[in-house]
């Protein structure tokens, strides 16, 4: 297996090629040398400071080149979450904090994946449109966080996409790549548009209404760009206050985008309750049956399915017939007939 490493220092540079050396076909390249290799290569491994403009300049010259590779590791500074997003921004794959430890890379870049989907073609069709979607969800909370507007437009495209995607291929295909190449809540928010915009298909629904779907799912989590990444990536059970910490996202969200002239009413309440429930137990209004929309009934659906499936460093993912059976046993909460139509999506699809 071939790895690219990419340094802003001589330092850097050798301490990550030294861990990659016994495993690896290295190749290291000083960030700005202009010594780039034009060979294809399995994987990247960046460790470059991207708090310095320059160097975000030249990574995103080199995007076309390290979007090649499919794995692509970033290795940024723990304390700073714009890095994260700004590297997310920029391709990554996977993340890694400042110091890293060999253990950890290794692991990051052990072939472990799932079985291929149908053909390379597919695979790396798929793996380009969610690379460019989970770049949108970057560049959507990097906004979120700085204050500054939303690029409404960019992740319309990149949700048109990936219905594009799913209907021409299958869920089942989008699921893989997307658990193969992305984590976190970037690839949570794949999951969920694509889970979502299946199951409009799987109904019937008009392109218009699979387009507002997918816009309430590329959206919906866009007030976890204001949770603490400790706990937004907590590896484990949540406490009362993280939980409370959580739970405040429907709303940030929703005051995030109100405002913003091209998100309609419906997005913006899809946003804020795609966490309430039929019965009134659901946060943050408490919202009962009759107050709450079609299309965040089925966001919902969505949204609850996608978290169980998801792949975590720290827990393998949830099957989906396991997944399934928990939704059903969400009696009350979920609207019923609903759940029984998404069981073609959940099992077959």
């Amino acid at each position: 297996m071939s790895v690219r490493v990419v340094a802003d220092s001589r330092a850097k540079l050798c301490a990550i090629s030294g861990m990659l050396a016994h495993e690896y076909d290295v190749t290291a390249e000083l960030l700005g040398s202009g010594a780039a290799s034009s060979a294809a290569q399995d994987a990247v491994v960046v460790n470059v400071d991207l708090r310095v403009l320059e160097n975000i300049a030249i990574l995103k010259a080199m995007m076309a080149s390290m979007l090649r590779a499919p794995k692509r590791v970033f290795v940024v500074d723990k304390s700073t979450r714009l890095a994260m997003v700004q590297a997310y921004a920029l391709g990554a794959t996977h993340i890694l904090a400042s110091p890293v430890k060999s253990t950890q890379l290794l692991e990051r870049l052990a072939n472990k994946r799932p079985p291929s989907v149908g053909s390379n073609e597919i695979a790396l069709g798929g793996e380009k449109i969610a690379a460019e979607g989970a770049a949108c969800f970057a560049a959507m909370f990097q906004a979120a966080i700085r204050g500054s507007a939303v690029d409404v437009a960019e992740i319309r495209r990149a949700g048109n996409r990936i219905a594009d995607y799913i209907a021409e291929h299958s869920l089942a295909d989008w699921l893989t790549i997307v658990r193969r190449y992305h984590e976190g809540t970037y690839q949570h928010c794949l999951l969920v548009t694509g889970i979502a915009v299946d199951f409009g298909l799987s109904l019937g629904m008009a392109r218009c209404d699979i387009d507002r779907l997918h816009s309430a799912a590329m959206f919906h989590d866009i007030g976890k760009a204001t949770v603490p990444l400790a706990v937004l990536d907590k590896p484990g059970k949540l406490d009362d206050r993280e939980r409370s910490l959580i739970e405040t996202h429907p709303a940030a969200g929703y005051q995030i985008l109100l405002g913003t002239a091209e998100i309609s009413r419906e997005i913006l309440a899809a946003v804020r309750h795609h966490h309430e429930y039929l019965d009134g137990s659901g946060y943050p209004d408490g919202l009962s049956a009759v107050n709450i929309s079609d299309i965040v009934r089925i966001l919902t659906i969505s949204d609850i399915f996608a978290a169980l499936i998801e792949q975590r460093p720290y827990k393998p993912p949830m099957s989906r017939d396991v997944a399934y059976e928990i939704l059903v046993g969400m009696k009350g909460k979920l609207e019923s007939p609903l759940v029984d139509a998404f069981r073609h999506v959940a099992l077959s699809r």
